[in-house]
């Protein structure tokens, strides 16, 4: 009889830690949905990339997804780098509308480019 009971005992122990561990799961749930940042982008990429190769299939579709995720996208520094290629075609014009030339082409440039906005 104390076998029987020891056995019920054990046996509700184990059910009840397992209700609890299922419950812990599902409330932790939330927490795995905000996954890391770079590995949700990753995803994104790859979710894009399938829905753009469409129709392709076998080695169209792998050259096309190989070529999709390795495109980068474009960067802070690109941006940056335009804005600046801007600002110089910008104090180049006006350079040239008022005929600097020399040092004092030189100095306006300097000026007009060090400029911020």
């Amino acid at each position: 009889m104390q076998k029987i009971f020891s056995l019920l005992g054990l046996s509700l122990a184990l059910s009840f830690g397992t209700a609890y561990a299922a419950g812990e799961a599902a409330a932790s749930a939330p927490a795995a949905a905000s996954a890391p940042v770079g590995k949700t982008a990753q995803q994104g990429k790859m979710a894009t990339c399938n829905q753009e190769a469409g129709d392709k299939k076998g080695d169209e579709r792998k050259a096309f997804m190989k070529q999709c995720l390795a495109a980068k996208p474009a960067t802070a520094s690109s941006d940056k780098k335009t804005a600046q290629q801007e600002k110089m075609k910008t104090c180049n014009k006006e350079a040239g509308d008022k005929t600097l030339k020399g040092d004092a082409r030189k100095t306006f440039m300097k000026e007009c480019l060090s400029n911020k906005g």
